[in-house]
């Protein structure tokens, strides 16, 4: 078989070859290829992309639960953040040298997995380094399967070559969605929205539809490199989910005293994306990521452009979204063995 004739043969195979039996026991209530998840009235679902689930509009971002001296805070802070309805809980390989997680996978014991969409993300751009790091993955986590793998930091031109070539990382992901290791297959990135688009041109030459794309979304993204503007409508008219991230761009955004951080909140949960994927370190923090779902309702076009002319001035040069404009976010440049 050509290698696009089998790369559009396992897309339209899907998911429902992804889930074994063990792994539909394992994630939750299975209807036809979909996991149905107990929803709270605290908090906001939605559908994610084109996939027929329905996960929380709040997502927990799994570095900052590796961050913690005591893992029983880590795994305190999960089970509170599952026990108020939140669903969507993001991670990957390289968080913490690993410790993100190991804590997540300890805090889905005793039945809280089955009550979660698991992602995580993967470094390796070959088949071999994809299928080393996503088996330390699946052992950590303490799962059978993963619902959700993603390649992570696509930050370089060149990383949709590397990931499509022959013996590349695409060949091993779609062959562990074929052997119910992982359920779905996307991408993030935080660099420059053309990387992005390449990536999904890449993808398109290949026949091959990603279900998510992980992107900056943010008060100040729509000033300077914007992955709203030029990104999310090509991924949303491809039926692909949008995970929004960098809400705060790490701390900096907040520190231009331009937003608040429900308003940020508020904005991101305003676009037409999936899930809000915020860090989460501490009970005042989650707190404050519930009581924005809580409290959320969609702005209309005068409250966003208001909010968007406050921060104008303060995003024109990219100054506080340091992931864009240094490396100071760029895990894998640091560590390119990551690569493979």
């Amino acid at each position: 078989m050509e290698r696009r004739d089998f790369l559009k043969s396992a897309t339209a195979v899907g998911v429902s070859a992804a889930i074994s039996a063990s792994a539909s026991a394992q994630a939750g209530t299975v209807s036809g290829n979909v996991i149905k998840r107990p929803e709270s009235p605290e908090m906001v679902y939605r559908e994610l992309g084109t996939t027929g689930e329905r996960v929380s509009a709040i997502g927990m971002g799994g570095y900052h639960l590796g961050k913690q001296k005591d893992p029983n805070e880590s795994i305190q802070l999960l089970h509170a953040g599952v026990d108020h309805g939140i669903t969507f809980l993001d991670n990957c390989w390289d968080y913490n040298d690993g410790i993100s997680e190991v804590r997540m996978g300890q805090a889905l014991r005793n039945g809280y997995r089955q009550k979660v969409f698991l992602m995580t993300k993967i470094d390796g751009r070959t088949s071999e380094e994809y299928n080393k790091q996503l088996e330390q993955s699946l052992g950590r986590l303490q799962t059978d399967v993963i619902d959700l793998v993603q390649f992570h930091e696509v930050i370089r031109m060149e990383d949709p070559d590397r990931i499509f070539a022959v013996g590349g990382a695409i060949e091993a992901a779609v062959a562990a969605r074929q052997a119910g290791k992982i359920r779905y297959i996307g991408f993030t990135g935080h660099k420059d929205p053309a990387v992005h688009l390449r990536m999904l041109e890449t993808a398109q030459k290949h026949n091959f539809h990603f279900d998510t794309v992980q992107m900056p979304i943010n008060v100040m993204d729509a000033h300077f490199r914007s992955f709203t503007r030029e990104v999310m409508p090509v991924a949303i008219k491809q039926g692909i989910g949008v995970l929004a991230m960098k809400t705060f761009g790490d701390h900096f955004i907040l520190t231009s005293n331009t937003v608040k951080p429900i308003e940020a909140l508020h904005y991101g949960l305003t676009q037409p994306v999936s899930v809000v994927i915020t860090g989460i370190d501490s009970t005042q923090i989650l707190d404050q990521a519930l009581e924005a779902a809580r409290t959320f309702k969609p702005m209309n076009d005068a409250q966003v452009k208001a909010l968007l002319d406050r921060t104008a001035v303060a995003a024109s040069e990219g100054k506080y979204e340091l992931f864009k404009t240094t490396s100071h976010f760029d895990g894998t440049a640091a560590n390119p063995k990551w690569l493979g």
